[in-house]
């Protein structure tokens, strides 16, 4: 349990990681789109063991895109991170270059050292060549090794038509944030064009996969999928908007530790289930209609991983279920009249085969939150079946011609697809030199919902869904608030567990001597935070505790007359 409650802080490591620090700065290279590819230049620049000679290489380029020609296969730890402008927010873009043989390069980024990190901040990542095609087969990034940490902000990945993000390497961690992930399609494979994926058939375990603050747009596959077939230690998919998948959005019926909250849930599973798609792949252990939230019994695989301390009880596999722990809660979900009026209609009428339609949260799954005594831990609550009231572009997605959802179903039910892809405003690729995507992006307006119930829903007050759409810029840490306090105040850390740094937010009316210092539960002081002089204002401090052990400890304020202790937990 240690473990999981610490993975859970890792969304905002990567908020931190984003910028790199000085000691990461000071061993930077600065990369420009021209005249090398951008592997050439990233791909390259190793040392005679073939590790990377720069801990990070910095994207300053925004008057064009960079293009790769092959991936960049790093063995040790590799961070690009792409400098916005400063006033539109634009990222600077890479896409494929074509190739003399007018083939298109595959992967961006693979990963092949164990144990290794990568950071991926502040780029617009492209799959679509600079002729406009793209490799089928191609992935923005490629895990290949165990134990590989991989630390996604603020990015765009378009039209990646197999995998945004793959992995076939065993105890990955995968921390995505802010990220949007748009025109997911494959023009001839419906399982195929999706966010992350524990790569077919899914026979690796994963440590973690946190996902928040992002948006997934017109996705064929899953938005997070990594294939409880095996074991996954902790799953996190908070405050996101999934909008139109084909086929299901999640794919985690195994899980142990879960928490799915104040998500937007829009038109999921458009393509429902043929006959002949059921039970095979979605439903591997006891088969059942799909649903949004779809959970099922643990395997004995991942029994005997996840509860190993009652192996050899007769009662093993209850004990171990009675272990997990899955929150469900402020959820919104909703399909349009368009495509439920579709799925009724091809039932109706259908020659070639018709379909299972799906629902927020199918029989087994309810049952098993509604049973506390051998779930005690599957807690659901707030999920609201309700229309955001999105802007008119997205329910253009089901009937716009071409490109239309609701006309790639029809060719998909038929059999009878070839290169059509459905989606929502895709880039144009330019050929220009100076060509760039279009910024900000083009949903930006649609996606600001106007149902203020859907809003309000959330669990903590942010709106549901990407909050980005109403704040037109990414999440992070909470924003201090303007003005002058009227009293002195110390707030609770955030967050809370932590590891390995926190921030301390501490109100100061008047200009004021003040003290901030951690104390462990002897009362031994082990840091100060702050000791002198404060402007009246709204403050914080960062509290790194990487050096202490997991424990509870306590931070103290003293400013004039003024003292106040709190307790916060340090878990490693």
């Amino acid at each position: 349990m240690k473990q999981i409650l610490t993975l859970t802080l890792f969304v905002l490591i990567a908020l931190l990681l984003a910028v790199p620090s000085k000691s990461v700065a000071q061993d930077t290279l600065v990369v420009y789109a021209t005249p090398n590819y951008i592997d050439e230049v990233i791909g390259r620049d190793t040392t005679a063991s073939g590790l990377q000679a720069h801990k990070a290489y910095k994207l300053v380029s925004r008057d064009t895109t960079y293009l790769f020609s092959a991936s960049i296969t790093a063995k040790s730890d590799l961070a690009i991170v792409g400098v916005a402008d400063p006033v539109t927010g634009r990222f600077p873009c890479i896409q494929p270059a074509v190739l003399p043989d007018n083939s298109i390069p595959g992967n961006f980024v693979t990963m092949v050292g164990k144990g290794t990190k990568l950071v991926l901040n502040n780029l617009y990542l492209r799959g679509r060549a600079t002729n406009g095609a793209s490799n089928g087969g191609n992935l923005g990034v490629q895990i290949s090794a165990d134990s590989i940490t991989t630390i996604m902000d603020n990015c765009v990945m378009e039209e990646w038509v197999n995998l945004a993000i793959g992995y076939n390497g065993n105890w990955d961690k995968f921390f995505i944030t802010n990220s949007k992930f748009r025109n997911m399609v494959h023009p001839n494979q419906w399982y195929i064009g999706e966010v992350l994926r524990n790569e077919w058939p899914g026979n690796v375990y994963t440590d973690s996969v946190v996902m928040r603050y992002n948006t997934m747009f017109c996705v064929n596959g899953y938005a997070a999928a990594p294939v409880t077939k095996y074991y996954t230690t902790y799953f996190d998919f908070s405050h996101n908007s999934v909008v139109y998948t084909f086929k299901n959005p999640l794919f985690v019926f195994n899980v142990t530790h879960a928490k799915i909250n104040d998500n937007i849930w829009y038109g999921a599973w458009a393509g429902g289930i043929a006959l002949a798609e059921y039970p095979w792949w979605d439903q591997l252990w006891s088969p059942e209609i799909g649903s949004i939230i779809d959970l099922d019994t643990l395997s004995l695989a991942t029994d005997s991983l996840f509860n190993p301390s009652d192996i050899g009880n007769p009662n093993h596999k209850m004990l171990s279920e009675a272990k997990r722990t899955v929150e469900v809660k402020g959820n919104v979900y909703f399909w349009p009249k368009a495509l439920t009026d579709l799925w009724t209609a091809w039932n109706d009428t259908a020659t070639v085969d018709s379909i299972y339609t799906v629902t927020w949260m199918n029989t087994r799954t309810t049952n098993m939150f509604a049973d506390n005594t051998h779930w005690p831990g599957f807690v659901e609550s707030g999920n609201l079946n309700a229309d955001p009231t999105y802007g008119a572009g997205i329910n253009n997605v089901l009937t716009q011609s071409p490109n239309g959802l609701i006309d790639w179903f029809v060719l998909c039910r038929s059999n009878t697809l070839s290169i059509t892809q459905w989606g929502y405003q895709r880039t144009e690729v330019g050929t220009a030199q100076d060509w760039v995507p279009a910024w900000p992006l083009p949903e930006a307006t649609d996606m600001a919902y106007t149902n203020n119930t859907v809003k309000n829903n959330s669990t903590d007050g942010l709106p549901v869904g990407d909050p980005w759409w109403f704040k037109n810029g990414p999440t992070a840490v909470r924003p201090l608030p303007q003005g002058v306090p009227v009293a002195f105040a110390l707030e609770q850390n955030y967050p809370n567990p932590f590891n390995p740094t926190t921030s301390i937010e501490f109100s100061v009316p008047s200009t004021s001597q003040v003290q901030l210092k951690v104390y462990n539960l002897l009362g031994q002081e082990v840091s100060t935070l702050v000791n002198g002089e404060m402007k009246a204002g709204y403050h914080a401090v960062t509290f790194d505790a990487s050096r202490l052990a997991s424990g509870v400890y306590l931070y103290k304020i003293t400013a004039g007359n003024f003292v106040s202790t709190r307790k916060m937990v340090l878990m490693k």
